[in-house]
Order: C-alpha cells, then structure tokens, then sequence
C-alpha cells in the first residue's frame, strides 16, 4: 500500500545439544546464510498484506520462531525478535 517499513531483527546463536565448550560461534559464511534467511522471512512477511496486517502479525503471531526454524539449517539459533 506503498508504506517503507524498516524491520530489524536480532538473533543469537545457542550451543548444540552434546556440546561441551562454553561458548559457540557461527563463521562468518553462516552469519552471511542466516542473515540471508533472516531477510528472505522478513520480505515475506513484509510483502504479505497491507501496513495493518503487517503490525497485528507482528503483534498477535511469532514470526521470530519461524527465522528460527529457517536458519536451523545453517546454525543453531535461539532468542530471535524482530523489531
């Protein structure tokens, strides 16, 4: 309906399930990939309906959950918010 939003998005990586080092860094080719999901989901939602729809989505659903099922596959990523 011709609105520019800027949406933002911020995830942190979270350690595997048998891993046993404290701390767990992506590469920076995965931070590229999951960055790349992060955009693909976010244009997608963005793209979806109208501004209205855009905020009661953001609002009411969890789009956070699915950036992190889709970057799964790249990196274990945990605590996604998109503002």
């Amino acid at each position: 309906d011709g609105y520019i939003v800027r949406l933002f998005c911020i995830a942190f990586t979270k350690k595997a399930k048998n891993q046993q080092k404290v701390t767990c860094y992506a590469n920076s080719a995965q931070c590229r990939a999951i960055r790349a999901k992060m955009v693909e989901k976010m244009s997608e939602l963005g793209g979806k309906g109208d501004l209205r729809s855009l905020v009661k989505t953001l609002i009411t659903a969890d789009p956070g959950k699915d950036i992190e099922t889709a970057a799964e596959t790249v990196f274990p990523v945990q605590n996604c918010f998109i503002r």
